[in-house]
């Protein structure tokens, strides 16, 4: 039994024109081309482009893709790889469900509470993840000490992940609270977290000066990043953008 391009389309949810384009790549041709240039698709292929979707799922490129599903692995090993991961995926998830029910419940409980005073405030931020979209611009930006990133990065347990994640998002409500204080950007208090997020940055990559100005001007230019901050505080991101161009100046210049 054979499928039309458009069958295709309207089971899986993928387009004809990324079929066309898988088609193109060599992910994904069909079993065969009728004399007027319609595709269609069997059996063989719609479980092809299940692994596909599965592997789309979890953010693997599709030139990955294309060499997993071209090494003729086993396929009852590759999906219970995949299964591993999208349990893995389960598990955030509920996490991050957890953590949208522990913050309305600290909303509910009072309406007028500020959420940089909230009990553990890191607890705001359990279950993210990074933006892909921000990961692909640092490759881009950034090779070289992006690469040295993710190797740090595998090399963290995810106790110790977490612990970090923690720890960054502690400090950045500490910040915020110097802010709100009207404490100065080149307080000893603030220069203080300044050197602990330097040291932080660190642990993946060494900015000297210039870049660790750059990185902080990024904070505040890029939308995404500034939606980080701001989540915990408005005008978070200008004033440790403030904050890093004083300890850049003063320390590592």
């Amino acid at each position: 039994m054979a499928w039309s391009i458009a069958d295709v389309a309207r089971m899986s949810g993928v387009t004809t024109r990324t079929l066309r384009h898988y088609d193109d790549i060599g992910l994904l041709p069909p079993a065969w081309t009728a004399s007027n240039g319609h595709r269609y698709y069997e059996q063989s292929q719609l479980f092809r482009l299940q692994q596909i979707l599965l592997m789309r799922e979890l953010d693997v490129g599709l030139r990955e893709i294309r060499a997993v599903l071209d090494s003729r692995a086993d396929r009852a090993a590759v999906l219970r790889e995949h299964h591993t991961r999208l349990l893995a995926e389960r598990d955030r998830l509920g996490t991050l469900a957890r953590t949208v029910a522990r913050t309305l419940a600290d909303l509910e409980e009072n309406e007028e509470k500020d959420m940089t005073s909230i009990n553990r405030p890191e607890n705001l931020f359990e279950g993210f993840r990074p933006d892909p979209a921000m990961e692909a611009e640092a490759r881009e930006r950034w090779p070289e000490e992006y690469e040295r990133s993710r190797q740090t990065l595998d090399t963290l347990t995810p106790e110790t992940a977490e612990q970090w994640q923690r720890e960054a998002t502690a400090r950045m409500v500490r910040l915020a609270d110097l802010m709100t204080a009207g404490t100065p950007s080149d307080a000893p208090s603030v220069q203080t977290e300044i050197a602990a997020h330097y040291q932080d940055v660190c642990r993946f990559w060494t900015p000297n000066a210039e870049a660790y100005k750059s990185l902080a001007a990024t904070y505040v230019d890029d939308p995404r990043f500034r939606a980080d901050f701001d989540r915990v505080a408005p005008g978070l991101a200008e004033y440790q953008r403030a904050a890093m161009t004083v300890y850049a100046e003063a320390v590592l210049s």
